[in-house]
């Protein structure tokens, strides 16, 4: 059994401020991360909405991208470009997501990629 001398408390610097309405976690002034570990948000932020939006267009909600595009607010080219993200391989998806390994492409080019097969989308996406 544990004793309150025994008891470890870790202080982590932190500051939580509110970005757009959210409470957004703030990490310390003298923290940066490297450059080939973090994570594009543009790119989670497009994966997240291409995979929304197939969601909508398979439940029927939305039978074109037209009255996707008209309902979201965005032109209809580019809903239909990112929509093509929610296709992508899924080693590709969990590379994305998961992985700290930076991209090869930028998002514009990755948005073409779910047209190739499935090795190849990994081989342009991070070679």
């Amino acid at each position: 059994m544990t004793h309150a001398d025994d008891t470890i408390r870790v202080q982590i610097p932190l500051k939580v401020r509110k970005k757009n309405g959210r409470p957004k976690i703030m990490p310390p002034a003298d923290y940066l991360p490297s450059e080939d570990q973090t994570q594009d948000p543009h790119v989670l932020r497009a994966i997240g909405r291409a995979w929304g939006w197939r969601r909508r267009m398979d439940t029927g909600e939305f039978s074109t991208i037209m009255e996707l595009a008209e309902a979201v607010g965005l032109a209809e080219r580019h809903v239909s470009r990112q929509l093509r993200l929610a296709y992508l391989a899924p080693e590709v998806l969990k590379r994305l997501t998961c992985g700290r390994e930076p991209l090869a492409v930028s998002l514009y080019d990755l948005c073409f990629l779910p047209g190739e097969a499935w090795p190849e989308q990994e081989q342009r996406g991070f070679s």
